[in-house]
């Protein structure tokens, strides 16, 4: 599982010209999701996504996290995080996980996150045309993948 996480001052998603989810101050985590990412990859990351301390303290030092802020996530999937660019100019995504799988561990990196930060999260949706909208902050963009671990 690889994500994107993106420090904003504000986010929105849009589907058919209608804010689906909006947050003020926070995390954007772009989440791509592979076929052999499990519950292990889902807890680890949500954890290592909540504690990440890439927020400024008193002393404009990153050192505060998530829920030290008392910020917002929006969560959005994103097959194209797994995008194989080694051949030609067209990118092939043949390690994106199918909708049968990754439905289900979308959904459930939702639950956990939501669990592990005991707040509600903002979402998109799977497979949906969307319109992302953000104010990185810094910028601070992060990527983290579950199969490094290690």
């Amino acid at each position: 599982m690889r994500v994107v996480l993106q420090r904003v001052s504000e986010a929105s998603v849009m589907i058919d010209r209608n804010v689906k989810s909006s947050i003020e101050k926070g995390f954007l985590i772009l989440v791509g999701i592979e076929a052999e990412d499990t519950q292990e990859d889902i807890e680890w990351l949500c954890r290592k996504i909540i504690n990440m301390r890439i927020f400024g303290d008193e002393d404009d030092k990153m050192n505060l996290s998530l829920k030290d802020i008392d910020g917002e996530a929006l969560i959005i999937s994103q097959f194209t995080l797994h995008a194989s660019t080694k051949k030609g100019n067209r990118p092939s995504f043949i390690k994106a996980a199918k909708p049968e799988v990754a439905i289900p561990l979308y959904e459930a990196f939702i639950k956990e996150f939501e669990k592990q930060f005991e707040k509600e999260v903002g979402t998109g949706e799977f497979g949906a045309d969307m319109k992302i909208n953000l104010l990185n902050d810094g910028p601070v963009t992060i990527i983290i993948d579950s199969k490094e671990k290690v």
